[in-house]
């Protein structure tokens, strides 16, 4: 019996991470990736062409699609648009990963190796938990988040939709980071942030443009 086909959007780093968790899954077939650029590759899969080619390769028979794509905005962009045409969005979860079976998983989800999500936490759409994060009991993680690597979030925290943690980032218990609010490399949440700010240091503090 033949795996359901998927195409991944991008060629990046972030693209080959995700083309290495589906090979290791084995449960779909990747038929090939979009991209801007005719020039661009990922490994020996054929490009398939750009955005533009979609509702062409769902009629063909490709019938999942994963956003490989790092930008929260972008990404959540192509959610929609991959939704609207008709493609099923699977989630790319490290066998390298730890999951809680309790956890509430949304869709087009992507969780690197040595990540570990603990009890009761939610993941929205879209959102990324990077290698070797951490995502302590009871946490939200808001639609196309990105939770960079070696973050470490501790239990209760709120990440809201289309954050960024920075690589080693840090929260402490029952915090809440806004929507589309960044926190810097290395920096230590101990209060909650706004929508929309940027954050930085030990402890975070806003960074004043």
């Amino acid at each position: 019996m033949s795996k359901p086909r998927l195409v991944i959007l991008g060629s990046g780093g972030h693209a080959r991470v995700i083309a290495e968790i589906f090979e290791e899954e084995s449960l779909l077939e990747i038929a090939g990736f979009t991209s801007l650029s005719a020039s661009d590759s990922l490994f020996a899969y054929p490009n398939l062409g750009n955005d533009g080619a979609l509702p062409q390769l769902l009629s063909s028979g490709i019938t999942h699609a994963f956003p490989a794509l790092g930008s929260n905005r972008i990404r959540q962009r192509m959610i929609a648009e991959l939704r609207c045409l008709g493609f099923i969005l699977p989630n790319a979860i490290s066998r390298h990963a730890i999951v809680s079976p309790r956890t509430q998983l949304g869709s087009a989800i992507a969780i690197m190796a040595g990540a570990i999500v603990n009890s009761c936490s939610t993941i929205e759409d879209g959102a990324i938990l990077n290698t070797a994060s951490s995502v302590d009991h009871d946490n939200y993680i808001g639609a196309c988040a990105h939770i960079a690597p070696g973050c470490h979030l501790a239990g209760n925290v709120t990440v809201g939709e289309g954050a960024f943690l920075a690589a080693g980032s840090v929260a402490i218990p029952g915090v809440t980071i806004g929507p589309w609010a960044t926190v810097g490399a290395g920096g230590v949440v101990i209060r909650d942030i706004t929508a929309g700010v940027t954050v930085v240091g030990v402890p975070a503090t806003r960074l004043l443009r």
